[in-house]
């Protein structure tokens, strides 16, 4: 992921010398443009009348100044695009830098520091199950969460006792229910936490966090 600074906008800096770049260039282009047609004029005057030039090489050469001119206004084009699109992602990551954000991921880092999350429950939901596995699948912590909190947190409690290794992925899962106790599906937590960085992975804008999570700028979402 191409990591973006807005501190420092290089972007604008950088499109500039090839803008100019391509400015001149579009002018040496005309130049060679005029001077052909006054070649070509030359040529047609002083053409032997009895072996008059072939004027579909006139027109073949015309085609090909004519579309080399197109190339050099669609590049210059292009450079005032790729200009805009630096200058749009640099206020992007101007805008999300230090937010406070959740992001939705049922595979959670454990770097020692609480885990902080967030649930989208579904409207029929009264019971949700909090389930932590560890990478090998084996179940570290189980606990019924309250439905009416605006937020939860995962301190690296286990049912056994014993603390997790830091840099640990543990994955989570909140099984919900119905009031009749019917199974509703199992949902993802969306985890709090702050925006290090934001770049462009493939023409995607993606943020970073602190929580070593990354995730497309769409799925993100900004924590009041």
């Amino acid at each position: 992921m191409s990591i973006i600074n807005p501190a420092v906008n290089t972007q604008a800096n950088q499109a500039a010398s090839p803008a100019e770049a391509t400015a001149n260039g579009k002018a040496e282009v005309g130049e060679e443009f005029n001077q052909f047609i006054k070649l070509l004029t030359a040529q047609v005057r002083n053409q032997d009348p009895l072996s008059p030039l072939d004027s579909t090489q006139f027109v073949e050469q015309l085609a090909t100044f004519s579309n080399l001119e197109q190339q050099v206004k669609t590049n210059t084009s292009l450079d005032g695009i790729a200009s805009m699109i630096g200058d749009l992602h640099g206020m992007l990551a101007s805008e999300w830098l230090g937010k406070t954000v959740s992001v939705e991921s049922s595979w959670v880092p454990y770097s020692g520091d609480a885990v902080d999350y967030e649930v989208d429950k579904p409207a029929a939901a009264e019971k949700a199950i909090l389930t932590i596995h560890d990478g090998n699948g084996a179940e570290v912590w189980s606990k019924e969460l309250d439905l009416a909190a605006g937020s939860y947190s995962w301190d690296g409690r286990t049912s056994s006792g014993a603390q997790p290794a830091q840099d640990t992925l543990f994955e989570f899962g909140i099984e919900m229910y119905d009031e009749a106790g019917n199974y509703l599906g199992t949902a993802a937590p969306r985890v709090i936490t702050e925006v290090t960085d934001v770049g462009n992975e493939n023409g995607t804008m993606r943020v970073g966090t602190t929580s070593r999570l990354s995730a497309d700028m769409n799925s993100v979402r900004q924590v009041q």
